[in-house]
């Protein structure tokens, strides 16, 4: 449910965050926001409530190693990545994050990765790639720069999935969350502070509100929390592999706002992720 709800939330971020951005603030200021607010929430309740002290000085290390990967880089590389190519192109390249969870940890871990693992993986890529309609896919010269910092995004996020394994095994998911984006604020406010201070705030209507306080909220502090509570009591593998929902349910999420049309064959591609998350999960 913890990972259903990730992926709900980030289907919905594609249609609402448009709301606001770039309109009403850029993508750079977007970001110090939503790290800021991250920052603020996770760092106060770390103080006043959590207080786990960090036992080594070593993974002050690994925790920036998490906060530059899976805050900072993983941000600025996907809402510049945004910027400078097509909606779709930035989906089908987000696709390949799951099949680099998979090979990170098997080679990082020297883990078996079980047969039913991979199938699962591919059956749910193919699903995804097919709603997205993969035929107006393209590489072109123009948004190439757009999609390196895509994939560059995806590879990220999918290689602090993995590292941030080994901290959850010593310390709980609020605190390894709020030093990942207390350290990633550092990190992120020299690239977005000049483009933060020149917002007008004072030109927001009501739905870039909304947008604000959606993506602040949902998708910022409590896909986080939740994202490492469920890496922290599954795997990283099972946790990447629900980035295939994504595409799934923001048709859904189009669906019910009138802005597309159920099809079946969008119900039977809708299918095919289903089954390849059923057997990613599938124990003996």
């Amino acid at each position: 449910m913890a990972m259903f709800s990730v992926a709900l939330f980030y289907a919905a971020n594609y249609s609402i965050a448009k709301w606001a951005m770039p309109e009403f603030i850029s993508p750079f200021a977007f970001i110090t926001l939503r790290v800021g607010c991250g920052a603020l929430f996770f760092g106060s309740y770390y103080f006043w409530v959590d207080r786990e002290k960090i036992e080594n000085k070593r993974d002050f290390f690994d925790l920036a190693v998490c906060a530059f990967f899976g805050v900072a880089l993983n941000m600025l590389a996907f809402f510049k990545g945004l910027s400078m190519t097509s909606a779709i192109n930035a989906s089908v390249l987000m696709m390949i994050s799951p099949i680099m969870v998979v090979l990170y940890t098997a080679i990082g871990s020297k883990t078996h990765i079980k047969f039913n693992v991979y199938l699962g993986i591919f059956i749910a890529f193919m699903g995804a790639v097919l709603l997205m309609k993969v035929g107006t896919f393209s590489l072109s010269s123009d948004g190439f720069v757009g999609d390196l910092l895509i994939m560059l995004n995806a590879s990220s996020f999918a290689f602090h999935l993995y590292y941030v394994a080994r901290l959850l095994k010593k310390y709980k998911a609020t605190t390894v969350t709020a030093f990942m984006f207390m350290i990633g604020f550092v990190l992120v406010l020299p690239v977005g502070y000049s483009e933060f201070v020149a917002v007008d705030w004072s030109s927001f209507k009501d739905k870039a509100i909304f947008a604000l306080v959606f993506v602040v909220l949902f998708v910022t502090i409590a896909n986080y929390i939740l994202n490492v509570w469920a890496v922290q009591n599954s795997s990283s593998t099972l946790a990447g592999s629900y980035i295939y929902l994504q595409p799934l349910l923001a048709a859904l999420i189009a669906i019910a706002l009138g802005t597309d049309v159920l099809t079946w064959s969008k119900a039977g591609f809708g299918l095919l992720i289903i089954l390849g998350l059923w057997l990613v999960n599938r124990r003996k």
